[in-house]
């Protein structure tokens, strides 16, 4: 292996240790970075460049027509050039280049396009589509913090059904994302006074509120249906976290895709349906309310208000009815 190889090798490494130290990245997010780059290094030495120093805009500009030619989205062909965008910053201020040859190749047109969105009543029914479980709980069950408590449901399954209800519900009104929502512990969740901390991306910690129906909804998750999961653990019962799986773990990732799917499928809703369909439902339903972008930024924890101003975008309907009321001429 050459120098130039070994160094461009090292290169590599000392990004992905920097993206995940230093800036804090999530483990989802790095492993979106290493795979992007994979796929950009592996395109480079098919061409014969080794050195980071070879690289010429040119050579950007091609990747990212190879990546069209391959029928890539543009979203896809968007986020591919943001990393190797990214890495070469890196380069440059490590002092490997003297000149960052990707930043005035752009992004493909149509690649802002806009997140899969729920209409208000889709999303209703979609929270409202989980069964209720079998066994009655009271509206407003004290929260005990031993293991089993008086309201305790009896089976698993009633109690994974208010916790899929109580995640939808948290989720929509926090606006979090899959990992926030999955990460988050009982310590972060005040029901009293309706706020809850989100660990973001970097460590990033913001506060939330939590409406009623959120509230309400954890609530009797907390008392009636997670001292069930936590008592099935076989091994060291689970204290920390929120919403647990049906072995008394911390719920993953892709277990929230699945509730999300079902959830979906009962209520028979044909869009596409992932855990960031409802973070894209609750800021577009915010702006849409009234809330100002910067706000909405805070609550979805953005670095930057340009990633928030996507959700400004208004429907046909609504610019129509926004017209005939404000014009003073539409009349």
């Amino acid at each position: 292996m050459s120098d130039a190889d070994n160094g461009l090798k090292r290169l590599r490494e000392r990004f992905i240790a920097h993206i995940a130290v230093e800036r804090g990245l999530s483990a989802a997010t790095v492993a979106a970075y290493e795979s992007d780059l994979g796929k950009y290094f592996a395109w480079l030495g098919e061409r014969g460049i080794a050195d980071p120093a070879r690289i010429t805009r040119r050579d950007v500009e091609d990747y990212v027509a190879s990546l069209d030619a391959a029928g890539e989205s543009a979203r896809s062909k968007s986020r591919r050039l943001a990393s190797v965008h990214m890495f070469h910053r890196f380069a440059l201020a490590e002092h490997v280049v003297t000149d960052d040859v990707s930043a005035a190749v752009k992004p493909p047109k149509g690649a802002s396009t806009l997140p899969d969105v729920l209409t208000v009543d889709e999303v209703a029914r979609l929270l409202d589509a989980v069964p209720r479980p079998s066994t009655a709980i009271p509206e407003n069950p004290p929260i005990s913090a031993a293991t089993a408590s008086p309201t305790t449901v009896a089976s698993i399954e009633d109690a994974a059904l208010l916790r899929d209800k109580a995640l939808l519900e948290f989720m929509y009104a926090t606006g979090s994302r899959v990992s926030e929502a999955v990460g988050a512990d009982l310590a972060d969740i005040d029901l009293d006074e309706h706020v809850a901390r989100l660990t973001g991306k970097g460590s990033k910690q913001r506060l939330v509120p939590l409406g009623t129906y959120a509230c309400e909804a954890l609530r009797r998750y907390i008392a009636a249906g997670r001292p069930v999961l936590e008592s099935v653990a076989k091994t060291k019962p689970e204290r920390r976290a929120i919403f647990l799986n049906k072995r008394g773990k911390r719920l993953s990732r892709q277990s929230v895709w699945e509730i999300v799917r079902l959830a979906g499928e009962r209520a028979h809703i044909d869009k596409p349906l992932h855990p960031h369909t409802l973070r894209h439902s609750f800021a577009t339903h915010l702006i849409q309310g009234g809330a100002d972008v910067r706000t909405v930024q805070e609550l979805l924890g953005h670095a930057s208000v340009t990633t928030t101003q996507i959700y400004t975008h208004v429907s046909p309907e609504n610019l129509i009815e926004t017209y005939l009321t404000a014009h003073p001429r539409a009349r």
